[in-house]
């Protein structure tokens, strides 16, 4: 109880500026709470989808490949999918390779909305509670000037305390802002990895399917 008294004395001595600092703090962990349940997600089902196309296509089954990621919404369902229907004969490499790089294409935006507005809100915050401060200042500097000499001292000290509240709070919200989007895009950014990979070792599993029909033809 007496740290939640603390921090109310604490908030309410900050003054206007800790309103503000506070919506976007809340809108920065709305978004990172979003963006993490999405990217987790995401994760898991390109590892789902990967586990039942993988045999398919190592069995040249590309049909039924076809059927799995048409009913997948996984983003490399989705690339798979431009690359699968790209195959057939007389079809090049290069080809399905540039196809499924527009599906990358489309998919990456996804994965890294709204990420980037958590730097954003850390550095509002951290100038919200600038300027409250120096609002804060002003306002002391003010009131001092017609005091008495002798509590001048004392008042001066007191409002600059108050003043720094702000922040102090801005600080607070900003630091941990920007340590959950560093956390965001380094899993956006593994992602994004995972899926050029596996679009590789299903170029690369083509290509073997290829060179063995023509060597069966042969």
């Amino acid at each position: 109880m007496d740290i939640y008294s603390t921090f109310v004395q604490f908030f309410q001595a900050g003054g206007l500026f800790m309103y503000p600092i506070v919506v976007v703090l809340a809108l920065g962990t709305a978004i990172a709470i979003e963006r993490y349940v999405y990217l987790t997600a995401a994760r898991a089902t390109n590892q789902r989808i990967w586990k039942q196309v993988m045999p398919l296509l190592m069995e040249g089954k590309f049909s039924q490949a076809i059927g799995v990621t048409e009913k997948s919404k996984a983003a490399l369902g989705r690339i798979l999918r431009y690359g699968l229907d790209r195959t057939g004969a007389g079809v090049r490499r290069d080809d399905i390779e540039v196809a499924m790089e527009e599906g990358l294409m489309e998919t990456v935006p996804r994965l890294e909305k709204r990420t980037h507005y958590l730097a954003t809100f850390a550095n509002i915050a951290t100038l919200l509670g600038l300027l409250g401060t120096i609002m804060g200042l002003i306002q002391a500097f003010t009131a001092v000037a017609n005091a008495n000499p002798a509590e001048k001292a004392d008042m001066l000290s007191a409002s600059i305390s108050v003043a720094m509240n702000t922040t102090a709070f801005g600080l607070m919200a900003a630091i941990p802002l920007l340590l959950i989007y560093t956390v965001l895009q380094t899993k956006t950014t593994e992602l994004v990895d995972s899926l050029e990979m596996a679009s590789v070792k299903f170029l690369n599993i083509l290509t073997e399917r290829h060179v063995e029909r023509r060597g069966a033809g042969a």
